[in-house]
């Protein structure tokens, strides 16, 4: 047994590998990615992102890794030997938990027999299905590349190959999308029974086709927005499922471990080009760029778009927001020692929420929102970002 396992008391920490290759871009997609699949660029990324987990392999030896995450791009479409040789890496540099969740996300058209076999021996256990919706006539506005029934096949390979634990994306507040269609979306593919859901409402990011022709896209209006997404907490709760974040929804004991770390301001290091890291109090961003991403890690060159640490004062904010999109919620005692605030005046922000009932306590005492607050959570966090600007530390005893 290797003595890194023997060492008590390490270090949570996160993985996070962005694979940015796709078959296509979507239409709403910001997210770096490249539709290509050339063999050269694909060993020039795959071996960049070896090198660069070994190199950091060695500024961790305190930290056991507990959640690792490939995201994308599409890490399906760039296949499951390359998947394998970066997890491999992974263990060989870092210490890694014997019981670690291990996620991948998938599109439908890329999922095959092969490589969920391959995958799950290689010690994967959570796959996220990129769904999006049930009509095939809107995953084609949307730009996906695949059918729904494409999705459903792939949902049941990869229940047939052993995994365990699947997670299904859905979006919300599509082109020409009413509340029936959507709830009709909800109720066919929660039949397929999965363990995890997120939920997210179209968001029209700058630099996307979908920018330059949103004036014909016939989104729907803020209201019926907002009616979707309570019919999708209505509707999932029903259903059996604990929303623990504003988009995201589970089973009970299957929160995905790994987003929960961004939520809950714990520790992660990110891998490949765009990807981003909060470690040992600094927060950093590396280029969006593949090439230069290659060829820093070859020539030791700079690979950082951004670095920062980050003051108390603006963890405590970011405590704020991000705690409050959780179930676990803002934690008065918890806030006052952190961060040595008062929570007094955050307290009479929330008093005046509960009121209009957009927040509440729970069994903890823990401050969080209603489904209602959700819609207008960036208005409360303005208005506690407000009183704790106003306020002044506390003094240690």
């Amino acid at each position: 047994m290797p003595i890194l396992t023997k060492r008590p008391n390490k270090a949570p920490l996160g993985l996070y590998i962005h694979v940015p290759f796709c078959r296509s871009k979507c239409q709403y997609c910001d997210f770096y990615s490249l539709a290509t699949k050339d063999d050269k660029i694909i060993d020039g990324y795959l071996d960049a992102v070896c090198d660069h987990i070994k190199e950091a392999g060695e500024l961790a030896p305190g930290y056991r890794v507990d959640t690792i995450y490939f995201g994308g791009g599409t890490p399906s479409f760039f296949g499951a030997d390359g998947m394998a040789v970066i997890l491999t890496t992974i263990r060989r540099n870092f210490d890694v938990a014997n019981d670690a969740e291990i996620t991948f996300e998938a599109n439908p058209d890329s999922v095959s027999d092969r490589l969920l076999h391959r995958l799950r021996a290689e010690g994967f256990n959570r796959v996220s299905l990129g769904i999006q919706s049930d009509d095939d006539e809107m995953l084609k506005k949307l730009g996906r590349p695949h059918t729904y029934a494409q999705a459903v096949t792939a949902y049941h390979r990869i229940r047939k190959a052993g995994f365990r634990n699947v997670s299904i994306d859905l979006m919300y507040g599509l082109p020409g999308q009413d509340i029936y269609h959507w709830q009709q979306t909800l109720d066919n593919v929660l039949r397929l029974l999965p363990e995890h859901v997120s939920c997210y409402a179209l968001k029209v990011e700058e630099g996307t086709p979908f920018a330059q022709m949103q004036e014909v896209l016939n989104l729907p209006d803020e209201d019926t927005v907002a009616d979707m997404y309570l019919a999708a907490v209505e509707t999932l709760r029903g259903r059996g499922f604990r929303q623990y974040e504003i988009s995201n929804f589970c089973r009970k004991g299957l929160v995905s471990k790994h987003n929960l770390k961004y939520w809950t301001g714990g520790e992660y290091l990110g891998f490949g080009p765009a990807a981003s890291s909060d470690f040992a109090g600094k927060r950093f961003t590396l280029k969006r760029d593949l090439q230069a991403y290659i060829s820093g890690i070859r020539d030791g060159g700079n690979i950082m778009e951004d670095m920062e640490e980050i003051p108390m004062r603006e963890r405590a904010g970011e405590y704020l927001m991000l705690r409050l999109r959780t179930s676990l919620g803002i934690d008065p005692q918890e806030y006052e020692k952190l961060f040595l605030l008062p929570f007094a005046p955050l307290e009479d922000v929330l008093e005046q929420r509960r009121r209009s009932f957009h927040a509440t306590q729970n069994d903890a005492g823990h401050w969080i929102l209603t489904p209602k607050g959700y819609l207008v959570s960036n208005d409360i966090i303005t208005d506690l970002l407000i009183a704790q600007d106003e306020s002044h530390p506390l003094k240690r005893i």
